[in-house]
């Protein structure tokens, strides 16, 4: 194995357009994160060198993927190693959004905890609720998993197509979309962001949910028409939401989202345990070096 020439852009905020296309030029490999667009432009300035882009997370929306095959240049990417993380994070939202933990812990602080109320600060259980997941894939079927100990009643799933080994794995219901949105007392988005799946959540399909109901999104944030939930959050269309992706990010501070008591939105931390970054990193790393070496990528992007 050769040695590798790094250039690298030391610092935690997002590497500058300008900063992106001076370094790239010449370069074999690119390894990048989310927040760097892999366009024409950036390929077209690496060179017909370049020969291989890894980036450090299971989604590659900031790649021009149909632009890298075209130059027969593969694209890695993390799947897996962020499965459980992404899981426990999803179980973690559902719980501070159904039972407004922030909003008790805002009360503490406040001093709005006052003497003992029967129904003060009360939210939804899990027990015995129908819980709907939008995308039964590897981490949609994780939070199924760990939502079994909640003993919940029924969980239905929609995707492209069913997943019967999986469901059967869950006792999940393979139902509609439509049904989806009117069954489900909490509905989880786990979903690729796809032309089918943007914006799939809008001001109809809100109106279609449960006034009860309880949205949680951990895949992308455009899956959402965010101006479409903000209406439906306030005229009591669903009851809450919780996000830990948005658009875009990081979403701005005077955001209307962030002025609702009834929507938790979170800096995208799905992945942010110390052992998930870790891996996604030496897989990064791996892939590469193997795309650097001519070898087969540990994690290809394979897209028809």
């Amino acid at each position: 194995m050769r040695r590798c020439s790094i250039r690298q852009w030391d610092s935690d905020s997002p590497v500058p357009r300008d900063e992106l296309l001076k370094n790239v030029a010449g370069a074999d490999g690119l390894f990048c994160l989310l927040t760097d667009k892999i366009d024409k432009a950036v390929l077209d300035q690496a060179g017909s060198g370049l020969k291989v882009v890894s980036t450090m997370s299971v989604g590659y929306n900031h790649i021009d993927i149909k632009e890298c095959q075209k130059r027969n240049i593969p694209v890695g990417f993390t799947p897996d190693v962020l499965t459980d993380a992404t899981a426990e994070l999803t179980i973690a939202l559902l719980l501070m959004t159904s039972r407004r933990l922030l909003e008790a812990a805002e009360q503490v602080k406040s001093g709005g905890w006052g003497s003992w109320v029967p129904l003060w600060m009360c939210g939804p259980g899990l027990s015995g609720s129908t819980i709907g997941i939008l995308g039964l894939g590897r981490i949609g079927a994780a939070i199924g998993e760990r939502l079994l100990s909640f003993r919940v009643s029924k969980i239905l799933y929609s995707s492209r197509s069913p997943k019967e080994e999986t469901a059967a794995k869950l006792g999940a219901e393979f139902v509609s979309f439509d049904k989806l949105l009117k069954e489900s007392d909490f509905l989880i988005v786990s979903c690729a962001l796809t032309n089918e799946t943007r914006h799939i959540f809008n001001a109809q399909t809100f109106k279609m949910m449960k006034k009860s109901a309880i949205l949680i999104n951990t895949s992308r944030g455009d899956v959402i028409k965010q101006d479409d939930l903000y209406s439906a959050l306030v005229h009591g269309e669903i009851a809450a939401a919780g996000l830990d992706v948005t658009t875009p990010e990081p979403l701005p501070t005077d955001d209307p989202l962030l002025t609702l008591s009834n929507c938790v939105v979170l800096p995208h931390v799905g992945s942010a345990t110390v052992e998930t970054r870790t891996s996604m990193a030496v897989l990064a790393a791996n892939n590469l070096l193997a795309g650097l070496n001519n070898q087969p990528l540990v994690a290809q992007v394979e897209v028809s």
